[in-house]
């Protein structure tokens, strides 16, 4: 796996590289800001880039607006956000597509580099990789009603866990049941946000995107 980093601290964008190389993931280039990382990504087509959102010379959503771009432009490159910030309106545009090889995790989250070279990995490979943290916010962005008020709180629980990217064995560990019982969440989670077996793009991360786009 050979991936890009855009990281404006030299000390955690080495430190990324050094573990990431340990994991046996080449790091074909380490960038300090958004414009380097648009290069970076069209010189190196990358299976997938690490982009933190606040990046020179705004240290605003520099970041941000390079990984949409780069989801754009090279959508077979996955795009892991690495942050400490959560911001939803990027995460809509990001998941806009299906969500197929979107990232997002928190960085004073991420205890363990396996977890996390993991999460890479589902990335690179069109999978998803959202922290259960970023779910809960964007869970939490507004209390407008949608479909997502018809969901139990063991519902909730089951789409907060599919949208990390959890299989359904991982998800029935996690709550001591057996897979039959979160298959049934998933098909009651699926019917009342009205995706049908046909529909395209993934569903785990589009029920996901119906709460976004019920936001204000």
């Amino acid at each position: 796996m050979r991936v890009v980093i855009a990281e404006d601290s030299a000390l955690l964008r080495d430190g990324l590289v050094q573990l990431l190389a340990l994991r046996g993931v080449e790091v074909a280039a380490a960038v300090g800001d958004a414009a380097s990382l648009l290069a970076a990504v069209a010189e190196h087509q990358p299976d997938a880039a690490v982009i933190d959102i606040r990046l020179p010379p705004g240290h605003t959503d520099e970041g941000l607006r390079a990984a949409v771009e780069i989801r754009s432009s090279w959508p077979g490159i996955g795009v892991l956000i690495f942050s400490q910030y959560v911001e939803t309106r990027y995460a809509t545009q990001l998941l806009g597509d299906g969500g197929a090889g979107v990232g997002y995790l928190l960085k004073e989250r991420v205890v363990d580099i396996g977890e996390f070279v993991a999460a890479l990995e589902r990335v690179a490979s069109g999978g998803t990789a959202l922290d259960p943290e970023v779910v809960a916010r964007l869970f939490g962005a507004t209390r407008r009603a949608s479909a997502l008020d018809a969901l139990t709180p063991r519902e909730r629980e089951v789409l907060g866990l599919m949208a990390e990217g959890r299989t359904n064995q991982s998800i029935a560990e996690s709550f001591v049941v057996s897979e039959r019982a979160v298959e049934k969440h998933i098909a009651n989670i699926f019917a009342k946000l009205g995706l049908v077996p046909g529909e395209p793009g993934h569903r785990r991360v589009l029920a996901v995107l119906r709460y976004l786009d019920a936001r204000s």
